[in-house]
């Protein structure tokens, strides 16, 4: 796994598919590129690159066909 960029240096279009991902995460429920694209109003090809590489920075970790928030330090509690 490479190292992580630091959160800012994330793309808007990144910045909105992590927060799908951690959307639904908060929900209990694993994010597929399809629930991602509805939730963002992005092309499922557009989605898919993303997840793509958020996954390839350690950001989100595949679970099967669908994606889930990758190890982090920081708590949510909500």
């Amino acid at each position: 796994m490479n190292e992580r960029p630091d959160v800012q240096a994330l793309s808007g279009v990144d910045t909105d598919v992590y927060e799908a991902v951690s959307g639904l995460a908060v929900k209990g429920r694993e994010a597929t590129v399809a629930e991602v694209a509805h939730a963002t109003d992005l092309p499922e090809e557009t989605v898919r690159r993303s997840l793509d590489e958020l996954t390839e920075a350690g950001w989100l970790k595949a679970a099967g066909t669908a994606y889930v928030l990758g190890p982090h330090g920081w708590g949510l509690e909500y």
